[in-house]
């Protein structure tokens, strides 16, 4: 079965009477890892929210393949989208399996009986996530680390086509951010599972991304992939930071070596690019 497409056309949402994206068009590469960067306030999280069908647009629309997501019934689109939200909150009380159980929701019928398809996804969500020895505990007795990887679990149960993760590194160590966007790459290639994720690290979007989408006031200012969008005029526009980009040594994917005023680069010998 073909990875369904995701696009916003025209896309404008506001907070009241706060606009925060306006006119704005954007063609998640189906089967791919995109990551939508840029500084804070620029509307990342708001798009995202509005790619999930968590916010209604004042104008425009979001489409899934050619079909306005709005017309389509709320299970369908469970079963099609998981979403990661920024800092959600868990039921008190809920245990860890519990939680991550939850994500199965969309996939059972009105009496939400169990499959062995549900415990089967639910156990490899746990494992892959490295929770699995923290199934029976309270998420309230959790680290904001561990939260957040049970989090994660309960998108990956949910077992969609497209994944939407607002910050899914938010909270954990380098150590832990690198298995779990490991664990989304894995993800992509063994099932094409569309990612699409909101990152602050400009690195680590180069690095596990195939697109970025680099927002600024509401606005694309560049997409395609990391060798196109980190370029030092875009950190320099977006970020309003000078810097040096060279290859990873790891990826060969562009790096993002930012020039504080208290860099050592003496200017009259390295001029930065305008």
């Amino acid at each position: 079965m073909t990875t369904p497409s995701l696009s916003a056309r025209e896309l404008s949402v506001s907070y009241g009477d706060r606009p925060v994206l306006t006119d704005l068009d954007v063609s998640i590469l189906p089967g791919a890892v995109t990551g939508i960067i840029g500084g804070n306030g620029c509307g990342k999280s708001t798009l995202l929210r509005a790619l999930s069908r968590l916010l209604r647009p004042t104008a425009g629309q979001v489409l899934l393949d050619s079909t306005p997501l709005t017309d389509l019934p709320a299970r369908q689109v469970a079963r099609l989208l998981g979403l990661l939200p920024q800092a959600p909150l868990a039921p008190d009380g809920i245990t860890v399996a519990d939680l991550v159980g939850r994500g199965r929701t969309p996939h059972q019928g009105l009496f939400g009986r169990w499959s062995a398809r549900d415990h089967e996804v639910v156990a490899r969500a746990l494992l892959n996530t490295g929770i699995a020895d923290l199934a029976d505990r309270s998420v309230d007795e959790l680290s904001g680390g561990q939260r957040q990887r049970v989090w994660i679990a309960m998108a990956l149960a949910q077992d969609t086509d497209i994944l939407l993760l607002d910050e899914p590194t938010t909270y954990l160590d380098i150590a832990h951010q690198i298995d779990i966007l490991d664990l989304l790459r894995d993800l992509n290639a063994e099932r094409g599972t569309t990612v699409v994720m909101v990152l602050h690290d400009l690195n680590l979007a180069s690095r596990y991304c195939d697109q970025l989408v680099a927002l600024s006031a509401g606005r694309v200012v560049s997409a395609g992939p990391p060798a196109q969008v980190i370029t030092p005029a875009l950190i320099r526009e977006v970020f309003d930071l000078p810097s040096r980009i060279v290859p990873d040594p790891v990826s060969g994917a562009p790096l993002v070596l930012p020039v504080g005023r208290h860099g050592v680069l003496d200017p009259a010998l390295h001029p930065l690019p305008r």
